[in-house]
């Protein structure tokens, strides 16, 4: 009988040591550590961002003594923006000079290089587009006179997400009220709009 019952413990003590083995780690192991691997989150995808994506956007740059506010927007809806279309980019532009005593500012060259990009980074630049101004010493732009253009940013490689629109202006501006000398000032900016497959 002393056998039986000690072979029934040794069976009893088995079965308890396997019921807790089968639990798993305590709750409080958990918590304090480590043991437990955390669920992979899934990585969300980044924000495309589009300054266009109001209809439109005003800038203020300031370039030595000028300063020039520069409206930008599209005629083609932003859904239309897909990489193989063909994107206008209109603008508007109008500049104050600080001290005012009566000299003018003339815009000689608008640039536009259209650069496409994937969220890894950028692609190769399309051609740039100039606008050289064809009266000598270039187009008048001291309000309330302006200058209006439109480029087009032509088809982009399919993988591209966003294109960034790198503008520089050439401006001249008078030493003196009738002075027939100027100094150059070039402003630069960066307009950004996504693309839609």
């Amino acid at each position: 009988m002393r056998i039986v019952h000690r072979v029934s413990g040794i069976v009893l003590t088995g079965a308890i040591a396997l019921t807790l083995a089968g639990c798993g780690p305590a709750p409080w192991e958990q918590a304090a550590g480590g043991s437990t691997p955390t669920p992979t989150s899934s990585s969300v995808p980044t924000p495309v961002p589009n300054d266009l994506s109001g209809g439109a956007t005003q800038r203020q740059l300031t370039a030595g003594a000028v300063t020039a506010t520069i409206d930008y927007w599209s005629t083609l809806a932003m859904d239309k923006w897909t990489a193989e279309a063909i994107k206008p980019v209109s603008l508007s532009l109008m500049t104050t000079v600080t001290p005012d005593d009566g000299q003018k500012v003339y815009l000689q060259r608008a640039t536009m290089t259209a650069v496409p990009a994937t969220p890894t980074g950028v692609l190769d630049a399309l051609e740039p587009q100039v606008d050289a101004a064809t009266v000598s010493p270039g187009y008048l732009v001291l309000d309330p006179y302006s200058y209006s253009q439109t480029f087009n940013v032509g088809p982009v490689p399919a993988e591209a997400t966003h294109v960034t629109l790198q503008f520089a202006y050439d401006f001249l501006v008078q030493t003196t009220p009738t002075s027939s000398e100027y100094a150059k000032q070039t402003a630069t900016d960066t307009v950004t709009v996504a693309l839609t497959d």
